[in-house]
């Protein structure tokens, strides 16, 4: 009996020794993983931290504070990674790398990291993106920008500048749409301006394509979304040529209130004083021949209308 008792003795100590030595072990790598971070050596930090971490939750109570330590530190690091590969433009590994980020966080119960994380990715998604636009790699961009408003879908500068990527690219409708989210999410005035814009382009090719109706109806469309001159003047233009002068005058008109020191001004008022002549409107004839009289092509004809019209 009493040979028994030695012999379990025995292999209590053996038991203890071997715990000690694991305990010694586990603090080690945690100190190495320490001095590596404090040498600024991030990654090898959380390569030795992650393995600590192991060893200390493998002894339970005894491990305890190595492992808490361990929970604290990893996810803060995941995320100093994560900030170093934005910094340096490697956008895709970043992205990656707070997404480990979350993971962690969430693992460990550190919601600040994780929220902070989750409210990086967006940013970063747009970094990429605006590189992109400003490439003029349109289709890339449109997609980095559809992947923001995935992260964020209430992302109205990412709506605008996907529809700005998207007219770009020709995609008309799509880009209708986006501008259209931007509007519903704090970007009104200025997916306004683009939405306008967009239109006076249609509207100006319509012109040059001889659809005149067309160009007219664009054209009014501008003005949904601001009063436009260039828009009043390609309204008039096409109107004259489909023979509708009362609308081409009232377009016309509109022209010249918006814009009475363009250059054109005075060949505009001179084609408004033709169209009231030719309507039998002999006042606002001449009073639209005055305004082009200074007009250095057209001023000697329009003080000979005038002339012939008193």
């Amino acid at each position: 009996m009493k040979k028994l008792f030695i012999t379990i003795a025995a292999i209590l100590l053996g038991a203890s020794l071997a715990f000690a030595q694991d305990l010694a072990s586990v603090t080690e790598t945690y100190n190495n993983g320490a001095t590596a971070l404090q040498n600024g050596d991030k990654a090898s930090a959380l390569a030795a931290f992650q393995e600590a971490l192991a060893g200390a939750e493998a002894l339970g109570e005894e491990g305890a504070e190595i492992a808490g330590n361990c929970k604290t530190y990893i996810p803060d690091i995941q995320f100093s990674i994560a900030k170093e590969l934005v910094n340096a433009a490697d956008y895709d590994n970043a992205v990656a790398s707070l997404g480990t980020t979350i993971e962690l966080a969430n693992k460990f119960a550190n919601e600040g990291v994780a929220e902070a994380a989750k409210a990086l990715i967006p940013q970063v998604l747009m970094q990429k993106a605006n590189g992109l636009l400003n490439a003029k790699d349109f289709a890339a961009a449109a997609a980095g920008y559809k992947a923001v408003l995935d992260a964020d879908p209430n992302n109205g500068a990412a709506a605008l500048r996907l529809g700005a990527a998207l007219s770009s690219a020709g995609d008309k409708d799509g880009a209708i749409a986006a501008f259209e989210t931007a509007i519903a999410n704090g970007q009104e005035s200025a997916a306004n301006k683009q939405l306008g814009n967009l239109y006076l382009k249609e509207a100006a090719a319509s012109l040059k394509a001889k659809n005149y109706a067309k160009a007219v109806e664009e054209a009014l469309k501008v003005n949904e979304y601001g009063e436009n001159a260039k828009a009043y003047q390609i309204a008039g233009q096409a109107s004259q040529l489909l023979k509708k002068n009362s609308a081409a005058i009232e377009y016309f008109e509109k022209y010249i209130a918006l814009s009475p020191s363009a250059a054109n001004v005075g060949q505009i008022a001179f084609t408004v004083g033709a169209l009231y002549q030719q309507a039998g409107n002999k006042a606002k004839a001449v009073e639209y021949y005055k305004k082009a009289v200074s007009d250095p092509k057209l001023g000697a004809e329009a003080q000979k209308q005038i002339n012939a019209l008193k």
